[in-house]
């Protein structure tokens, strides 16, 4: 079992998460933003005009790549409908007690139809900062020597710095078109995170904005 989990991990890339700041294994660094949705089929055609202006204005603004992605999972409302069941038991009013019996079937009769679909909107802002390795060859290897740990935590200091720089770009480019993006914190990226590696499991509790 050991092994099955050794040769598991090696295709998750993340080496740690720190201060929502995401450490991927070749060095680099990811901030996940939680971003609001625009109901764009109710606007006018003036807004939805306004709205693409603007948010092609926010990408050619970038002078780094992101990553917009929407993550779909269908809802598990057994813990909802269990709930529901336990107040139905300690309502002492007879009227109340059968309007939520009511409810909980037709909530159940609904599922069984549809599908409750809930969908998050992120964006991936990265950093990958440029290191020499101390293994460097040739000129530059020639006056080259191992950072102390001082270094290294100053350097990693400079890089977080320059990652959350980029993630306010980004949060000030969104709220321009009415968009509100939010940092994840370390239990959110966890979970969004398991999420995402077990997508079989539906009734985990999600992240929100």
């Amino acid at each position: 079992m050991a092994e099955v989990t050794q040769a598991s991990q090696q295709f998750v890339k993340i080496k740690d998460i720190r201060d929502g700041v995401v450490y991927l294994k070749n060095g680099g660094l990811r901030q996940v933003l939680i971003v609001s949705g625009i109901n764009f089929e109710l606007k006018s055609e003036g807004e939805q005009g306004a709205i693409l202006a603007n948010f092609q204005r926010f990408l050619n603004s970038l002078d780094f790549g992101a990553q917009f992605f929407i993550h779909s999972r269908k809802v598990n409302i057994a813990r909802y409908l269990a709930n529901m069941e336990e107040q139905k038991k300690q309502e002492t009013n007879e009227l109340l007690r059968v309007q939520i019996e009511e409810y909980i079937n037709f909530v159940r009769n609904f599922i069984e139809e549809n599908a409750i679909i809930n969908k998050n909107f992120f964006v991936v802002v990265p950093y990958d900062p440029v290191a020499l390795s101390s293994g460097t060859k040739g000129f530059l290897g020639l006056f080259g020597k191992k950072q102390s740990s001082a270094a290294k935590q100053t350097t990693e200091e400079e890089n977080v710095s320059q990652l959350k720089e980029r993630s306010t770009q980004v949060i000030e480019g969104l709220s321009a078109i009415d968009l509100r993006a939010v940092p994840l914190e370390n239990e959110e990226l966890v979970e969004l995170f398991y999420n995402l590696y077990n997508p079989q499991v539906v009734d985990k509790k999600g992240v929100t904005i």
